[in-house]
């Protein structure tokens, strides 16, 4: 947590002249640090280029090689083989191998990892080189799950007998030097990297959850890269001297999620029609346009123009919600056989738009009768609540391409539901179009089936299209802006002269 003191500090020395670089390259973000566990913290260690997935993705969402160099199935489908790069050793000076390589996904597959949505049968070494899947199943989107950062390569030495994560040993360009949770990684070059050794050596990541703060650090030169920047934020540092702001779309949704158990078809369907999508993204994110549809139209395939766009109508609202046989109690607030209508906005300020869109979201469901209330808490409460069942709705934002295909997010979240996805709502018809997109066996028409049915049942309440903003210090070059949020180039930035 950073003290008064320091963001007195920050006040101070915002309106100085950016620093002379100190050698240390600073990332600032919104995000806290778990642990050494990459199932937890895994995509700050991947930004942070300490650890590495054996499969990679470009910009646009392509596979490309990374620990492993290739990749063949069988034709049955059943049996993965991957060749693994050679000359790679973990932080620890230890060789990776197949069996360290082995030992890391199943480890990753029995905690927690997304492999674990893969019909694994096993995972063994096929020698020094080589790594072999076996599946119960065909499912050809392994390799795009082995591209997720819970797939991250860990040294067999960073694993306890319980499975546990005791230290934070990757294969990456840069190795630990501290790890302070929940603030602070600091960061050296790993001399021993099978690639180019990075042109600044060492990096620290800092967690600050408010925006203001990270603005701050940004403007004074505290930060090189600071990401996750408010709309205000934006707008000022565009101003500031010794700094560029960076923006890309990404497949990030800003979404309502609800309780299915309590808000049916017609419920979330009454509550959508009260949201002013395109009012929330141009007063609240400042973006042009709010979405109309679950995906956007970057995400080729998944967008459907042709679907009738999520719409605003308040007075619809109230007249559905009646013909539900929701009335006006004595104090206005909507009631129905005794129960009223209280919606509970579970939210978090890691992202500083979240807390404004809940607080516009408390006003648009007033209007049409609901009593809401905001509780801006940790984002872990989300899928603890969601787990434990006392989870009404939660408003955050999804990333669709943690699994470089959507159909990864799809079925962890949606097939028939997860922690960040659909909660008390199943169609046995979606489950089952999705599995067999991620088995390679779906028959035509399929993925707009899927699309179909997200617009028609709203199992989660689409809002915004996100856009990522970083802002950058002119004193650094080669700064990458992954609309796939995987990488920061850390390992190519340089000072610039």
């Amino acid at each position: 947590m950073i003290r008064p003191t320091c963001l007195a500090l920050m006040l101070f020395t915002a309106a100085l002249p950016a620093q002379a670089n100190d050698g240390v390259l600073d990332v600032v973000a919104p995000f806290e640090l778990k642990g050494p566990d990459p199932i937890q913290s895994g995509n700050i260690f991947l930004k942070m280029d300490v650890v590495e997935t054996l499969i990679d993705a470009d910009a646009e969402g392509r596979l490309r090689p990374a620990l492993a160099t290739a990749w063949e199935v069988t034709p049955d489908g059943l049996t993965w083989r991957l060749d693994l790069r050679e000359g790679v050793r973990f932080h620890d000076g230890t060789p990776m191998d197949g069996a360290a390589v082995a030992t890391a996904l199943n480890r990753a597959l029995q905690n927690g990892g997304l492999l674990a949505r893969a019909p694994v049968a096993e995972i063994r070494a096929a020698g020094a080189h080589r790594l072999e899947i076996r599946l119960e199943s065909p499912f050809a989107m392994l390799p795009a799950m082995l591209a997720e950062y819970r797939s991250a390569i860990v040294a067999p030495s960073a694993i306890a007998a319980d499975g546990s994560i005791t230290a934070l040993i990757g294969t990456g360009a840069y190795r630990v030097r501290e790890l302070a949770p929940p603030n602070t990684l600091a960061v050296e070059a790993f001399d021993g990297y099978w690639g180019a050794p990075p042109a600044i050596p060492k990096a620290v990541y800092t967690a600050a959850s408010r925006a203001e703060t990270r603005a701050l650090m940004a403007e004074s030169g505290d930060a090189d890269v600071t990401i996750n920047l408010d709309p205000a934020s934006v707008s000022r540092l565009r101003m500031a001297d010794g700094l560029d702001v960076l923006s890309v779309a990404i497949p990030r949704v800003l979404m309502l999620k609800v309780n299915g158990a309590r808000y049916d078809a017609d419920m979330r369907r009454a509550l959508s029609l009260a949201i002013d999508r395109d009012g929330i993204a141009r007063a609240v994110l400042r973006y042009p346009a709010g979405a109309t549809q679950m995906f956007p139209p970057g995400m080729a395939g998944w967008h459907d123009s042709s679907l009738a766009p999520l719409a605003y109508d308040p007075a619809a609202a109230r007249a559905a919600l009646a013909a539900l046989g929701w009335q006006a109690g004595p104090d206005g607030i909507l009631e129905r056989q005794g129960e009223k209508l209280e919606i509970e906005i579970l939210t978090y300020p890691d992202r500083p738009e979240l807390p404004l869109v809940a607080a516009v979201l408390e006003q648009a469901f007033a209007a049409i009768g609901a009593r809401a209330t905001i509780n801006a808490t940790n984002y872990t409460e989300i899928p603890t609540r969601h787990n434990d069942g006392t989870l009404d709705t939660a408003l955050f934002a999804r990333n669709f391409a943690l699994v470089p295909d959507p159909v990864g997010t799809l079925l962890q979240d949606y097939a028939p539901g997860g922690d960040w996805g659909a909660m008390g709502w199943s169609n046995p018809a979606f489950t089952e179009g999705v599995r067999a997109m991620a088995e390679g066996v779906a028959p035509d028409g399929t993925r707009a089936s899927l699309v179909a049915t997200m617009q028609a049942e709203l199992p989660v309440l689409p809002i915004a299209w996100y856009q990522q903003t970083m802002a950058v210090s002119k004193g650094i070059t080669g700064v990458v802006l992954d609309p796939f949020e995987r990488t920061l180039g850390l390992k190519s930035v340089e000072w610039a002269e």
